[in-house]
């Protein structure tokens, strides 16, 4: 077994109160904590940010076992990290995550990027309060209280910024997942609200991603036809959600924006959901 010395990052593990910090940090390594950047888009944003030379806190809302590209990137990368696991059910224990990472690695995050989310099926005559509430809890509650955390944390002078992950459904919202899509209308909200009464201490953004990660409602034919659909005939690549996310993080003038990268859907009004679509 490589001990952790020889690899240049961190194992896998959850912040402990006895834990040692990781060590002194670099003038040049910023600290991004992704929320949900274990896996799908969340993980392939942080592979990103280790391929840029931050470090990395990792959080899973019940576990924090990495996609395959992304252990691969971290190892590739040399990239100190370590993981979290907080179920966002609770946005008390998001609020305390940012204590965590700071106590683990010695130092608060420079970057904060809201990932994590949950998705599900309901319509106005379908939802329940309960549905309303946990999507409200994970996809704005938990952002919410991060991001309270993050801008109250003693920091150092470093450019310091949040990215939220929307959807370009907020801009043209239909009846589909309706507990979902308020959430992202509510987190959208906060990147507006929190850009304006952080600055000049924090920058807050988002991104808005259109259709990317196919989930299995979707087929291979379905996914081409729907790409036709889009202004721009295709829809966007993962790696191009990172970039923008990449692109915020540097932007030290950007703050209150979002950037859609989503093949242009957002120009548009969809009828149902795109699973709905082309079939």
């Amino acid at each position: 077994m490589i001990e952790p010395e020889e690899t240049g990052y961190r194992p896998l593990g959850r912040a402990r109160a006895d834990a040692e910090p990781l060590g002194k940090p670099l003038a040049a390594k910023r600290l991004a904590l992704v929320t949900g950047g274990h896996r799908r888009l969340g993980g392939i944003i942080s592979a990103a940010l280790a391929r840029a030379g931050h470090s990395l806190a990792i959080h899973g809302s019940h576990d924090t076992r990495l996609d395959s590209h992304l252990a691969l990137a971290l190892e590739e990368a040399g990239t100190e990290w370590d993981g979290f696991v907080v179920d966002f059910a609770d946005p008390e224990g998001a609020e305390e995550l940012v204590a965590k990472v700071a106590e683990r690695f010695g130092r608060p995050p420079d970057i904060l990027v809201n990932s994590a989310a949950m998705f599900g099926q309901d319509r106005l005559e379908s939802v329940t309060a309960d549905e309303l509430m946990r999507h409200y809890a994970v996809n704005c509650a938990a952002p919410v209280m991060l991001t309270k955390a993050f801008a109250t944390v003693p920091a150092g002078a470093v450019d310091r910024c949040i990215i939220n992950i929307l959807d370009q459904r907020i801009d043209h919202p239909h009846g589909d997942q309706l507990a979902y899509t308020l959430s992202k209308l509510a987190l959208a909200g906060l990147t507006r609200t929190s850009a304006a009464s952080l600055a000049p201490r924090v920058r807050v953004n988002a991104v808005a991603p259109g259709l990317t990660i196919a989930t299995p409602d979707y087929d291979a034919a379905q996914m081409e036809r729907l790409g036709e659909m889009m202004p721009l005939a295709r829809l966007p690549q993962a790696d191009e959600i990172a970039q923008a996310v990449l692109y915020l993080t540097e932007a030290s003038a950007v703050t209150g924006q979002t950037l859609y990268v989503d093949g242009g859907a957002h120009l548009k009004s969809y009828e149902r959901d795109f699973m709905h679509l082309c079939r």
